[in-house]
């Protein structure tokens, strides 16, 4: 796994079109459901390649900027695995960020895992949709109370079968969800 940057999130409960029970709240990579610290929180250009943040300080510098209150948000960490799955399951090497803005994150001391992700990437830039809660594949997959799979292999075995093939158009790519 890459280290992939940080996200500031308002974790939202799960939604009553989600359906799945075991649900409690939702921890996707996207912004889909729980949104991030501010919508344009991109427009001050200090994202790495993978559109996140290398630290929590410039999450909190960009806070301050626009004046939003970070009181009510939940910081996550990432990491990326190093490969990518196609629509019908073919893995192929992860696209690396542009390297005038290559990754340089700071990785936590302390940091709980919570799960994986899978996320679509179809634009190429940032993390687009996270189709366990998009597309409600947590009531046709095992999920956690977070909608996130317990294991890095099974993101993976569920990519290689073609699980998400009529969600979102891929790449997909699997990150690890770690609360700070």
């Amino acid at each position: 796994m890459i280290p992939a940057g940080y996200m500031a999130k308002f974790v939202a409960d799960r939604p009553d079109w989600l359906g799945a029970a075991r649900v409690k709240d939702v921890y996707s990579v996207s912004a889909c459901v729980s949104s991030w610290f501010v919508d344009d929180c991109h427009t001050e250009w200090k994202h790495n390649g993978f559109w996140l943040f290398d630290s929590i300080d410039v999450i909190r510098e960009i806070a301050a900027k626009k004046s939003v209150d970070l009181k009510d948000t939940r910081f996550f960490y990432y990491e990326i695995y190093e490969r990518q799955f196609d629509d019908e399951g073919r893995e192929g090497p992860l696209q690396a960020p542009h390297h005038t803005a290559a990754a340089n994150v700071t990785v936590p001391g302390i940091k709980t895992l919570e799960g994986f992700d899978a996320v679509t990437f179809y634009a190429g830039a940032g993390p687009e949709c996270s189709p366990l809660s998009c597309n409600s594949m947590a009531l046709k997959l095992s999920v956690n109370q977070h909608c996130l799979l317990p294991s890095l292999e099974e993101a993976i075995a569920h990519l290689k079968r073609g699980a998400f093939k009529d969600c979102e158009p891929g790449p997909y790519r699997i990150f690890s969800v770690f609360s700070v």
